[in-house]
């Protein structure tokens, strides 16, 4: 009877070692696949790029929008730089001025004429 008892307390100590050591595998294995999944730690990584890059396009924008803060103000106080505009805009000249019309500098994408 003792025997028996022993050989169960046996198999169930060994039976619970299994079991443990089951459960371990199985979280380590969650682990894995969770860290290396679509939204794992590559994900990650990409939102925390696309973030930094979407903070400095908004960095960009928002100093552009500044400087054109600047110039509406300037435009709305001097009107000489009005007036510059207002004629850079239309194409006007005044009696006595020539305005130079330069071509478009050559790509330098082009390729090189062959001989």
């Amino acid at each position: 009877m003792i025997q028996i008892l022993s050989h169960r307390f046996r198999l169930s100590v060994i039976g619970r070692r299994a079991g443990y050591a089951v459960a371990f595998t199985l979280v380590v294995l969650y682990g894995v696949a969770a860290l290396r999944g679509p939204q794992g730690v590559s994900a990650l990584l990409d939102k925390r790029r696309e973030i930094r890059q979407l903070e400095e396009q908004n960095a960009a924008m928002a100093a552009a929008i500044e400087r054109r803060k600047e110039r509406i103000q300037r435009l709305e106080q001097n009107t000489t730089e009005q007036e510059m505009e207002i004629r850079k805009q239309l194409k006007l000249l005044r009696p006595g001025e020539t305005t130079f019309i330069l071509p478009d500098a050559p790509k330098s994408n082009a390729l090189p004429a062959r001989p």
